[in-house]
């Protein structure tokens, strides 16, 4: 689902990645993610895509609540989790966001 988003400005958090071939645990850990993320202040909403290369972008008020974000306790173990064992290789980016138009 296209999401909805504020009037710009606000930010947009690109998660790239490639999986790695142990995959235990990761959709359980990635529906909790989504999860927490909608209980995040400043949290607006989130795309996710993946035919081999996966593309999440979530999208956010401001730096501090990405900053935030980050922080959370559940959020490092997954990251952790993902460094470890679920990814192959990854990028995340963030941008802000300066104009949006959308056919809906």
């Amino acid at each position: 689902m296209i999401v909805n988003t504020p009037k710009p400005p606000y930010y947009a958090v690109i998660f790239t990645n490639t999986l790695s071939d142990d995959t235990t645990g990761y959709e359980e850990m990635a529906n909790r993610m989504v999860e927490l993320a909608e209980q995040q202040p400043g949290y607006l909403g989130m795309e996710s895509v993946r035919d081999g290369l996966g593309i999440t972008v979530s999208y956010w008020q401001s730096l501090d609540a990405i900053k935030a974000w980050k922080q959370n306790v559940e959020h490092l173990n997954a990251q952790q989790l993902g460094k470890d064992k679920w990814y192959s290789a990854f990028t995340t980016r963030i941008a802000k966001v300066e104009r949006d138009y959308s056919l809906y």
